[in-house]
C-alpha cells in the first residue's frame, strides 16, 4: 500500500510538473537568433518597441509577444556605428502568423545584407 502511495503522488507531481511555454499559446511570441560572425547592439524586429539587445553571435534572445507578425518583418541592426536595414515592400497576399512560438534567424551575408530564415519552435 505504501509503495502504490507513493507511486501515485509521483505521477500526479510528474504531470503537474510537465507544463511548457508550448502549453499554452496566448500570443505570436518571436525571439532573434543571431547567425552572423558579429554581436548585434541592437537589432529591431517590426514595430520600433520591438528592440532585442546585446545578442552575441550564434545567441538567441529572449520571446517579444506581437500582436501581428509575419514569415518575414523589417529588420534594423545596429553593430557599433554600423547600421544594417531588411526593408519588406508590403505583406499584400501574406497571412499573419497564427498563436504560437517561432524564430526569425537573422544574419550578414558578405555583402552587409541582412538576412532572414523564419523557423517554427
Amino acid at each position: 500500500m505504501k509503495r502504490f502511495l507513493i507511486l501515485t503522488i509521483s505521477v500526479f507531481v510528474f504531470l503537474i510538473g510537465c507544463t511548457d511555454r508550448d502549453d499554452v499559446l496566448d500570443g505570436v511570441w518571436i525571439r532573434v537568433k543571431n547567425v552572423s560572425t558579429l554581436p548585434y547592439d541592437a537589432i529591431q524586429v517590426g514595430d520600433e518597441e520591438m528592440v532585442h539587445t546585446n545578442l552575441a553571435s550564434d545567441s538567441y534572445s529572449e520571446y517579444l509577444a506581437y500582436e501581428t507578425a509575419y514569415v518575414y518583418a523589417y529588420i534594423h541592426i545596429l553593430v557599433g556605428e554600423e547600421t544594417y536595414v531588411l526593408q519588406p515592400i508590403d505583406f499584400v497576399g501574406e497571412s499573419p502568423l497564427p498563436l504560437g512560438y517561432y524564430t526569425y534567424e537573422v544574419g550578414l551575408d558578405e555583402n552587409g545584407d541582412v538576412t532572414l530564415d523564419f523557423v517554427i519552435d
